[in-house]
């Protein structure tokens, strides 16, 4: 664990709500100099606490006003490997993430899709024939709030 302090708590949580914001502006704000803001942004992401930063598109403004998480139970495990169905999921273009997780289900999919008859297209054509593909539990996304995380 990366030792933290306020300072870089503050400048994490203003990263997380918007991105784009300069050094400039972060040192303004939390009483730093541009250089010195800009030299702890660099100490965050060498450190690998900072891994990027993403470009969140309004997928019901793309066209895509459907958003379904997919349970995926792997039917035959032990006969196809993890990694040929998370690399023939991760092909999907309409996939979102991928994850593998424990618990009922094996993996956790977030799918987009222009609405529910492109979104059972999807499932039938796409996702019911990988390999492995089991017992499928869908819920459809109605709302979604996003909250920054613990600092």
């Amino acid at each position: 664990m990366t030792d933290l302090d306020d300072i870089d708590r503050d400048i994490l949580r203003a990263l997380s709500r918007d991105a784009s914001q300069s050094a400039s502006a972060l040192g303004r704000r939390f009483g730093l100099s541009q250089p010195a803001t800009w030299r702890r942004i660099r100490r965050l992401e060498a450190a690998g606490v900072i891994r990027g930063r993403r470009l969140r598109l309004d997928a019901e403004k793309l066209g895509f006003g459907v958003t379904v998480f997919l349970g995926i139970k792997l039917a035959t495990k032990g006969r196809v490997s993890l990694e040929d169905f998370e690399r023939a999921v991760s092909a999907i273009p309409e996939v979102q993430t991928v994850e593998h997780v424990l618990g009922l289900y094996d993996y956790r999919l977030r799918v987009v899709a222009r609405d529910l008859p492109d979104f059972e297209r999807v499932l039938r054509r796409r996702i019911m024939t990988l390999p492995g593909a089991g017992e499928v539990e869908a819920n459809v996304l109605l709302s979604e709030e996003r909250l920054a995380g613990p600092l």
